[in-house]
């Protein structure tokens, strides 16, 4: 069964937590990063992407960035910024995007638990991400980015912490300057945090990476590498874990820097042995499984999968993996997007447009638009033992940096 417990979180005060609420380190790059903390000193990108308080040539995983990220956090602290709660507590923290409502429970969960299988993982991870965060909470000695992990809906569990939404009011309730509303809620009551401990251990068998397998590798590594300096608080990494039925999944896309050395008819030509291609009229967003939207030369191209070039077991049938056997690999000679550079991600909710502006600026040659896998298929595939693709799912709306970070 899965253990989880409370913590002393760090967090900022009630009046400064929009101001230090952050968007997740790994969805703005260092420009964006600078632009979004501009003119705010309580942005808690200073921690998360403190390359943005040093030239903008610096080296983004030098130890400079590192000391930098952890001389901010010990300057936020001291001037009173952060706090940190004088008794381990759980965390309520509900978001709202677009009129839809998701409710999840911060909490850490112990490292022993990713390690043995009870958290369960659907993807392999980068060792170069890895190492990025490895460095980072070492140095600060912090886990400032959270793993959102999913379990299926338990009733009980549910109504324990709606009925605390509905009888206590909630330390921070923003809406943040991309229209998604955080409200946060702190559980200090010694029976409830029982309760609900208890309701973990008995009846949540496992919980699943839905977003983070990144940070979760790292603390475990991180935990290793501390070896002797390893304290009882590095035996667990902060998560937030939320109920199946109140999650979204949005697509999650590719885009190419060359086809390979093909000519554009060479690589249509190519692709319609797998495939039948179709020109369309404007960006094109797949409608159901084993469709795919095509950006190339200005123009949007339909691609619907030929019966048979696909496997029916549940990673065969993903169409992140139709993808990756019929196009990138076989066609672009792409074999590890883990680690080849001419392969990048977008995540839906940039939308199309972030794909034709890679496109148009030369930056990228070719991008490629999915169908969102389901929470079920997720399931399906972490509970057999098989990994996705790497970058399959990308979950809205996303927990903010800097409300609620675990010291180690």
């Amino acid at each position: 069964m899965a253990i989880i417990k409370p913590f002393k979180a760090l967090r900022p005060k009630k009046e400064l937590a929009a101001k230090v609420a952050s968007k997740p380190y790994d969805v703005l790059n260092s420009e964006e990063a600078r632009t979004e903390a501009n003119g705010n000193p309580y942005s808690f990108l200073h921690i998360t992407k403190s390359e943005i308080d040093l030239p903008a040539d610096i080296d983004t995983h030098s130890d400079r960035v590192y000391y930098k990220a952890k001389d901010n956090l010990e300057i936020f602290h001291q001037h009173g910024v952060l706090f940190t709660d004088e008794k381990p507590c759980y965390y309520i923290y509900q978001l709202i995007m677009d009129g839809r409502s998701q409710t999840g429970l911060v909490c850490v969960s112990a490292v022993n638990d990713y390690e043995n299988g009870i958290i369960k993982k659907h993807e392999l991870t980068r060792p170069d991400k890895e190492l990025d965060r490895i460095n980072h909470m070492k140095t600060i000695r912090a886990q400032t980015g959270n793993v959102f992990l999913a379990y299926r809906t338990n009733e009980r569990l549910n109504k324990e912490i709606e009925d605390w939404k509905a009888s206590h009011h909630p330390e921070y309730d923003f809406t943040a300057d991309d229209g998604i509303k955080h409200i946060v809620w702190v559980v200090n009551d010694d029976a409830t945090i029982q309760r609900i401990t208890d309701y973990f251990a008995g009846t949540i068998p496992f919980t699943y990476i839905a977003d983070g397998h990144h940070r979760a590798a790292s603390a475990a590594k991180v935990r290793k590498a501390l070896g002797e300096n390893a304290t009882v608080e590095s035996n667990y990494f902060l998560t937030t874990l939320f109920p199946s039925d109140q999650l979204r999944i949005l697509d999650y896309n590719r885009v190419v820097k060359d086809i390979n050395g093909m000519t554009e008819q060479e690589f249509l030509n190519g692709l319609q042995k797998n495939f039948f291609v179709g020109k369309v009229e404007k960006a094109f967003h797949p409608k159901q499984l084993h469709e795919f939207g095509m950006y190339l030369n200005g123009n949007w191209y339909e691609l619907i999968a030929k019966e048979g070039t696909y496997s029916t077991d549940p990673i065969g049938v993903l169409d992140v993996s139709i993808l990756q056997n019929n196009i990138l690999d076989k066609l672009l000679a792409i074999k590890d997007v883990r680690t080849d550079k001419r392969i990048d991600f977008v995540g839906g909710i940039r939308g199309l447009a972030e794909l034709e502006k890679r496109v148009d600026s030369g930056e990228m040659k070719v991008a490629f638009s999915l169908y969102p896998v389901s929470i079920e298929q997720l399931f399906d595939i972490a509970d057999s033992g098989n990994i996705m693709p790497p970058k399959s799912t990308w979950f809205e709306p996303k927990l903010r940096d800097g409300l609620l970070t675990h010291l180690i």
